[in-house]
């Protein structure tokens, strides 16, 4: 009985743990639901994750999915293990394996993973997105999907928000894959990013950060706190540097009540996935900051791995994203501010409609 309370009207369909105690490392899988389609989700791998997280992260995509019009479901992966570890080629065959038969669920990458796992998943079992350009795939980093969806939302957003894009004042918490595509897209489109961060600390330039200088001092040499001119601070500062967009690109729940106070933007576009808790994204819509969900401002990535499974190419996919995100992100803002609910409330109904009525046609869910 106390396992059915964690089960609504949508899923999840499976909870999967699987151990390998030779190799000393365990995984979770979570098919959420697949009305709409095989589930895409991506593979995360960290020490740290609990299923939890994954059945949080998996209602993340089928909510993203549906939302975006693709014919997929929403599921999610985790290894638990150092995504630093010298065995972890051997940890994803032996994961791959063990999953060759759930064809409900289709892997992507994610935060510890790229497009390397994702192509030794591919050798075992004939299914993942997000691989290397040479076995089909369209290079999700290299092309700066989910960055380019990111700007696109926080153009419509900031008209919301009573602003322009262009002159916006931007931080940027998590300065990997994601976080430099939004940069890159962001200052194109005439933003100023005054603030980034990593790993190893955060740097503030009220006057602007040179884009492609910093990109190249990350690359060159491991963190943005080498970058110059700026003033360097601790990771957990960014969050209260003034500013009118705030893009969360790294871990989930960064925004909570331990730092929903400082918050000074007047925007948030959520870049990773579940960056903000419920209680957080309440409160700062009470102070008048909006919260743009997670699942509507970052599905350009998940919109390009469902247009590479289907075998379409980038510049179809960049269209697609561009044109999902502008109407998606208008859509649920105008239906939040016509029905004075969250924007996270707008785009849970208008997703969950969509679930809803394709459930309706299959016999097994």
């Amino acid at each position: 009985m106390p396992f059915k309370k964690e089960i609504d009207e949508i899923g999840p369909l499976k909870v999967i743990q699987l151990f390998f105690p030779v190799s000393n490392f365990h995984a979770i899988v979570v098919v959420d639901n697949t009305a709409l389609g095989p589930s895409i989700g991506g593979v995360r791998v960290s020490p740290d994750v609990t299923i939890s997280e994954v059945k949080r992260l998996a209602r993340t995509m089928t909510m993203k999915n549906s939302i975006a019009g693709i014919p997929h479901g929403g599921g999610k992966a985790a290894i638990i293990t150092d995504p630093l570890s010298p065995e972890k080629e051997n940890c994803f065959r032996l994961f791959a394996r063990a999953l060759r038969d759930l064809h409900e669920y289709i892997p992507g990458p994610d935060m510890g993973s790229n497009e390397e796992c994702m192509a030794w998943i591919h050798d075992e079992t004939g299914r993942a997105v997000g691989l290397p350009e040479e076995l089909g795939g369209l290079p999700l980093d290299e092309l700066g999907a989910t960055g380019l969806g990111l700007a696109e939302c926080a153009e419509v957003a900031s008209a919301h928000a009573g602003f322009e894009i262009a002159g916006a004042r931007v931080v940027i918490q998590g300065f990997g894959s994601v976080g430099k595509a939004a940069a890159r897209h962001l200052f194109n489109k005439g933003a100023v990013i005054v603030s980034v961060s990593d790993t190893k600390g955060c740097i503030y330039n009220p006057d602007g950060i040179d884009v492609i200088k910093l990109i190249e001092t990350k690359q060159e040499t491991g963190s943005v706190i080498h970058y110059q001119p700026a003033t360097v601070k601790a990771c957990n500062e960014i969050f209260a540097i003034p500013c009118d967009i705030i893009v969360p690109a790294a871990t989930p729940d960064v925004i909570s009540k331990s730092n929903m106070n400082e918050i000074k933007a007047r925007l948030i576009v959520q870049g990773a996935n579940i960056p903000v808790t419920t209680e957080a994204e309440e409160f700062l819509h009470g102070k008048g900051i909006l919260s743009i969900p997670d699942f509507i401002a970052n599905a350009g990535g998940v919109i390009m791995s469902a247009m590479e499974y289907a075998g379409k190419s980038a510049k179809e996919a960049f269209v697609l994203i561009q044109e999902r995100i502008i109407k998606n992100t208008g859509l649920i803002l105008e239906k939040a501010g016509r029905d004075r609910i969250y924007p996270r409330d707008a785009a849970n109904l208008i997703a969950k409609k969509r679930i809803l009525a394709a459930m309706q046609y299959k016999r097994d869910l």
